[in-house]
């Protein structure tokens, strides 16, 4: 029996904790037996939640030394650091060969005790940026839905959970095991893509009253149309190099990065609200070719376009005139 000890600390975020209590709990062996024992522990027997109820845990810090597997879920905005005590521990289970595993801003707990010191790892993408400048030591990757160092685990938000689970339990007993785990949680076993699907790239803020704000609405009417440095500079009055150098002070990106990222936005924008075809899509949102659309879209949102009209829009896509 490979016991799985779930971590709960003060602001824990119920779905965090829960995604793999049910996932571990689900799976089973094809002869019926259950190959996980899933129990949670506390450093304290009253743990409050993120969202103000109280949680009664039974098995305290000690736990952990006897698990196979411990995970750390995502706590609440504002909650307490972990104390001394639980960072200790989770050092000894590490020290012990015990697998490691966070929830979406676990990753935070893990980073605090060393646990991902020269590692990569990841963690929900709205956090991505402070637990890089918080632990400097940590490789984040903030594109990928799970990251899987052997040992020490980490996973994006919590639905990204499932996915990190599903991908322990096929190490452990096979892809048939975790195939059927899978249908319990109704989720495919992989999804395509990583994180960077679920982001919402902003475009840089430029300062108010800035003289690029006229030039960067005329960017946004006319996407469907060629935007060239050329036409950018002339438009903003200033030759290229001046142009470029004042764009990238004010918005810290070049302009030709402005606007394939403004591209991308709108192919999202359309995918989701549309019925037109990728042809379309790819012709309103400025880009040459469908070919250029598909490899530019899978380069910064992490999958194709068929594959992301698919995951944020109720219906498929059917051919628009």
């Amino acid at each position: 029996m490979h016991l799985v000890a779930i971590l709960v600390l003060d602001g824990v975020v119920p779905f965090d904790m829960a995604a793999p209590m049910q996932v571990f709990d689900w799976t089973q062996l094809p002869d019926g037996r259950q190959p996980y024992r899933v129990r949670l522990c506390a450093e304290r027997p009253e743990v409050t939640a993120d969202g103000g109820f109280g949680l009664r845990v039974d098995r305290g810090l000690e736990a952990l030394a006897d698990a196979d597997t411990i995970i750390v879920p995502g706590r609440g905005e504002g909650a307490p650091p972990p104390s001394p005590a639980v960072l200790a521990a989770l050092r000894r289970a590490a020290a012990a060969g015990t697998r490691i595993a966070s929830v979406c801003v676990g990753a935070f707990v893990l980073a605090e005790a060393g646990l991902l010191d020269g590692r990569r790892a990841t963690t929900h993408w709205v956090a991505a940026g402070a637990l890089a400048r918080d632990f400097p030591r940590v490789d984040v990757q903030p594109d990928v839905l799970y990251v899987d160092n052997g040992q020490i685990l980490t996973s994006a938000g919590a639905a990204a959970a499932l996915d990190m689970c599903l991908h322990m339990i096929r190490r452990d007993l096979g892809s048939a095991v975790a195939a059927n785990a899978a249908r319990m949680s109704v989720m495919p076993l992989e999804r395509e893509g990583g994180q960077a699907q679920f982001i919402v790239h902003e475009h840089p803020p430029v300062p108010r009253g800035s003289a690029l704000e006229p030039l960067l609405d005329w960017i946004e009417d006319n996407l469907a149309h060629e935007v060239t440095l050329s036409a950018m500079a002339a438009r903003a009055g200033m030759s290229e190099r001046t142009f470029s150098r004042r764009f990238r002070e004010q918005t810290g990106t070049t302009p030709l990065q402005w606007l394939l990222r403004a591209r991308v936005r709108r192919a999202q924008y359309l995918l989701e609200n549309s019925d037109y075809t990728v042809e379309r899509v790819a012709q309103q949102a400025g880009f040459g070719s469908p070919t250029a659309f598909r490899e530019r879209f899978r380069k910064v949102v992490g999958t194709t376009p068929y594959a992301y009209r698919s995951s944020f829009k109720g219906r498929r896509a059917v051919t628009a005139s």
